[in-house]
């Protein structure tokens, strides 16, 4: 039977967490071998460092910063602002085309709320084609490609420990959607161990660590993770310089709207100098349940609605007659990879957020795997706003919420946030550019009009006098074949 490695011993000693090696004399060579691996990978101190300051700023409570709209000078909107927004559009395309723009998607849902056991990403929200949210977004990538002249966009997609094997795999089945596959680049979103109260690390076997996602925040620490375990030099932020990728779109998968390697928001935000930007869209009304992007004293934030008074809420910009808290965050980001590259020097700073969980564990001494009644651990989370106080060149964009954003949270049929609801939105805008072009869609037709051929309504002006009907005439079937 081997012998526990010295200078693990020594480490885990110093960090008070030996008590991860007690079962090590009565395990087999394999499984004091993967318990070795796992201990020598895990940065304990790092894990350590993250529950001191969460606990530290948990005690500390809610801030007292003064709670403040955004300045006029970090926050634009492109309603009613057609010449910016052409303008930004060239400055972005022309970014685009010299290769300086890549795209990231965190990809690390599964579809378990919508009824799928699958990816978030693979669903299918039920348009006429039958695409997946994957599918969409590839399609707008290659769109955006060919009006900036068939330039690279490489697309960095972060799976999570669940989901990286059967992601890669659709990809794989559908020949990456048409883009050529070395521009796709897989990579996985971090874990963080499970915790007592106390902080000391739990088991979930004998020779295992129980871990947990390390939340949306995660990807600044996966960005400079290795790619594979087989090119452990090779890491998404080092592979974004060899590119000479220069700027970096991020968002969520779940928004069927979302406007992937989007230029106007890309261009706006290299206009304004940004080191971060934001994507937010107006709340709807006052008391909307959305967290808003604000200032907490003199740094950038998210802020919750239960944060905001009612006075707040209410509150009127006396300069456009709109809400003065009314960004409202839609996690859709602008990144410079010189921005991303500096954030490893912040980190330990940034506060994890802590919930308080059921966490199933291998009891020491005696080795009992217990599935507790009532929380008895943490799991540590990072949102990917959190960096956001951290930003001093911060830039925030409004865009439309009909065309921009359309979240799937919820499972078919609860009538928010649901398939039907993307479903609907997807179909209403793309009506909205067949009529803004000349074309007429009867009542209860569904006329879908695929990315390749459109991005954000723009080259449909050959569809001017059709009339799309529901009953398949012969105007819609030949705007089916030509549209898709």
């Amino acid at each position: 039977m081997a012998a526990v490695p010295v200078d693990l011993l020594k480490r885990y000693e110093a960090a008070g967490q030996e008590h991860l090696l007690h079962f090590y004399p009565k395990l087999s060579p394999t499984e004091q071998e993967d318990l070795v691996a796992q201990l020598t990978a895990l940065d304990v101190e790092r894990v350590n460092r993250v529950f001191k300051t969460a606990i530290e700023y948990e005690k500390a409570g809610a801030s007292s910063a003064a709670i403040n709209p955004l300045p006029a000078s970090t926050f634009e909107t492109i309603i009613g602002e057609p010449e910016k927004e052409v303008q930004w559009r060239e400055i972005g395309l022309k970014a685009i085309a010299a290769g300086k723009v890549g795209v990231l998607l965190m990809a690390g849902g599964q579809g378990t709320r919508l009824g799928s056991s699958d990816p978030k990403g693979c669903y299918d929200i039920g348009m006429p084609s039958h695409k997946s949210l994957f599918q969409y977004q590839a399609e707008r990538i290659g769109r955006v490609s060919r009006l900036a002249g068939g330039a690279s966009i490489p697309w960095y997609v972060m799976t999570s420990g669940p989901t990286r094997k059967p992601t890669e795999a659709f990809f794989k089945e559908h020949n990456f959607f048409g883009l050529p596959e070395k521009d796709v680049i897989f990579f996985e979103q971090g874990t963080l161990p499970c915790l007592t109260m106390d902080g000391k690390i739990l088991l979930d076997k004998p020779y295992s660590i129980a871990v947990a996602p390390d939340g949306n925040g995660g990807l600044y620490a996966a960005l400079r993770s290795p790619l594979s375990p087989s090119d452990s030099k090779r890491t998404p932020l080092s592979d974004m310089a060899a590119r000479g990728i220069a700027y970096i779109h991020t968002y969520g998968v779940d928004n069927c709207l979302v406007r992937v390697a989007d230029p106007v928001f890309i261009g706006y935000s290299i206009t304004k100098g940004a080191a971060c930007g934001a994507k937010v869209v107006r709340k709807a009304y006052p008391t909307e349940s959305v967290g808003v992007i604000a200032m907490r004293g003199d740094k950038f934030s998210v802020v919750e609605y239960s944060e905001i008074t009612e006075a707040q809420a209410n509150e009127i910009d006396t300069a456009t007659g709109e809400l003065a808290f009314r960004a409202a965050n839609i996690v859709n980001h602008f990144y410079t990879r010189e921005f991303l590259e500096s954030i490893e020097s912040i980190e330990d700073q940034m506060a994890f957020h802590i919930a308080r969980k059921k966490i199933p564990n291998v009891e020491i001494p005696s080795g009992e795997f217990v599935k507790p009644a009532k929380p008895n651990g943490i799991k540590m989370e990072l949102f990917v706003f959190d960096v956001f106080p951290f930003t001093q060149k911060m830039a925030v964009l409004e865009v439309p919420r009909q065309e921009e954003f359309s979240p799937l949270k919820n499972a078919p049929g609860t009538g928010v946030d649901d398939p039907q609801t993307s479903k609907r939105d997807l179909l209403a805008q793309q009506q909205r550019w067949l009529e803004a072009a000349g074309a007429k869609v009867a009542e209860g037709a569904e006329v879908e009009v695929s990315p390749k051929v459109t991005y954000a309504g723009e080259g449909l002006e050959g569809v001017k006098g059709w009339i799309l009907t529901k009953n398949g005439s012969a105007d819609t079937l030949e705007a089916l074949h030509l549209l898709q």
